[in-house]
Parts: C-alpha cells; sequence; structure tokens
C-alpha cells in the first residue's frame, strides 16, 4: 500500500484513465487500430504503443533497439526521436499483441505503484531521454497528466466521448493552468496591468483570471476580474486541445469568444500550446 497520500492522487487518476484506454481499445477491430489521431503521425496504435513503452521504462525495463526509419515527417528533434523508438517498434504488432502487451504492462505497473514506499521527494530519472532527474511525485504526476491526455486523443480518433470530467481531467486542468502566467505574461508579452480572464464551461467548469504585475510577472487565481483587458471564453475540450497542441486557434474559431483586446488575445493563442 502506498504510504505517502500526496501521491495517490496521482495513481488514482493513472489507473482510471489506463483501465479506461484499456477498455477502449479491447474490442477495436484490426482497422480501427490504424485510424489517424490528432497527435500528428500518429494512429491508435501508436498513441497505445507509446503508452506501453513509457510504463515500460518506469517499470526500468530496457529500451528496444531499433531505427527509425528516415520518413518519418513528425520526427523532428531527439526528443520526438526518443519517443518515436517505443512507437515505430509496435507498428507491425497486430492488434491482439498490442491489448495483450497493454494489459501485462498495466498490471506490473499497478503491482509496482501499490507497492511504492519510496517518499515523494525520492529524486527518479525521467525516462525521457533525459539524464536529469525529478521528483517521484512529479513523474507520477506527469504520468497520469499524459496518461489522462492520450486517453482523450483516442476518444476523439475512435467517435467514444466520456471522462472529461473524471480525476485525470481534474489533474490534468490544474497542470496546464500552472503554465498560464507564463504563456500570459512571457510568451504572449500583456503589458504590465493586464487582466486576462479564461472562462472555462462544459464538463469541467472554471474561471481563473492571470494578473501581470508592475514587473511584468504574471498570477493566477479563481477571483473575478472588473473590466479585464481580455477575457476567452471557451469549452472544456477546445482549452484542452489547444493547450496540449492538437489544434490551433484558427481550426476552433467557432468555438472561442473573445472579448476585449483582441490583438492581445491572438498573441496568447499563439502561445497557448504547452506541451512538447
Amino acid at each position: 500500500m502506498t504510504v505517502h497520500p500526496s501521491l495517490q492522487t496521482s495513481i488514482d487518476a493513472w489507473t482510471h484513465s489506463i483501465e479506461a484506454i484499456s477498455e477502449l481499445v479491447t474490442p477495436l477491430v484490426e482497422s480501427d487500430w490504424n485510424r489517424a489521431t490528432e497527435c500528428p503521425g500518429w494512429s491508435v496504435r501508436d498513441i497505445v504503443s507509446h503508452i506501453i513503452g513509457i510504463e515500460c521504462e518506469m517499470l526500468g525495463d530496457p529500451r528496444p533497439i531499433h531505427t527509425l526509419p528516415r520518413d518519418l515527417y513528425h520526427v523532428t528533434d531527439e526528443f520526438s526521436r526518443y519517443i518515436e523508438v517505443q512507437v515505430d517498434v509496435r507498428r507491425c504488432h497486430t492488434s491482439p499483441e498490442m491489448t495483450a502487451e497493454l494489459e501485462y504492462t498495466l498490471i506490473r505497473r499497478a503491482r509496482q505503484l501499490r507497492n511504492e514506499t519510496r517518499d515523494p521527494q525520492t529524486p527518479i530519472r525521467w525516462p525521457l531521454g533525459s539524464s536529469t532527474e525529478q521528483t517521484l511525485e512529479r513523474a507520477l504526476k506527469v504520468r497520469a497528466f499524459d496518461v489522462w491526455v492520450h486517453e482523450q486523443d483516442l476518444r476523439r480518433a475512435l467517435g467514444a466521448p466520456g471522462n472529461l470530467d473524471s480525476a485525470g481531467a481534474q489533474l490534468t486542468r490544474d497542470f496546464l493552468l500552472r503554465a498560464l502566467p507564463k504563456v500570459v505574461a512571457n510568451d504572449a508579452g500583456a503589458p504590465p496591468g493586464s487582466a486576462v480572464v479564461f472562462d472555462v464551461h462544459g464538463p469541467l467548469e472554471f474561471m481563473r483570471t492571470v494578473r501581470v504585475d508592475a514587473e511584468g510577472k504574471g498570477t493566477i487565481d479563481g477571483s473575478v476580474s472588473l473590466g479585464p483587458t481580455v477575457t476567452l471564453v471557451l469549452d472544456w475540450e477546445t482549452y484542452l486541445r489547444l493547450a496540449c497542441g492538437r489544434v490551433r486557434p484558427d481550426a476552433v474559431r467557432d468555438q472561442l469568444k473573445i472579448e476585449g483586446d483582441r490583438p492581445l488575445a491572438e498573441a496568447i493563442l499563439r502561445e497557448f500550446a504547452v506541451t512538447p
């Protein structure tokens, strides 16, 4: 049993999402595994391969020895090349092979997490091609975030919506909101004294205000701003797709409502994607 309650929220969110993915893909016919997703160059099979691969690395399994083809247009840097190895090595796998490996990986990881007794601040090597370390607490939170976001990628590709208000959704909301002050103040260059309101509706509703102080530093809170510089109104799924780089603002223009300083709003939307 996990001894540190601070890890349990991430473990619960991860468990719910990865079990949902398993239930989602187990009955798929072979052709469904080849459906395109909003992740450039990736099919349903590729997303599931990515999840299996990273969870195997979290288990300490050796990485596959595999040479990537040279014609993968979406592989543009060392990070994407590192990620792609676990994906490309499984592109020839059949649907029964995919579901069996996913189920086996899920069982092994769930057992590992149930037996986790390390302190949340224990430094661990992050598997994504980096020699840097991060805390166990941070690593588990990132895994829960990544798995839930990919669950939603699969649901959109397969036309099977759901879990937009799950534990993984709430963890992802908080994960993405932490990036907003930098997006508004630094990346979009909102001037000192600005207040930008994000009014999000749908299965997960929230309102947040990013304020830029006299030194140009951004902060975020849940209070209502009177006379904000910009107000962006959008639904939760559109917020998610924009923040995770699944779509560009022009593709969801009819699902966005902008009030106030439009040039600043457009600058914020251009910088909105915060995931690699």
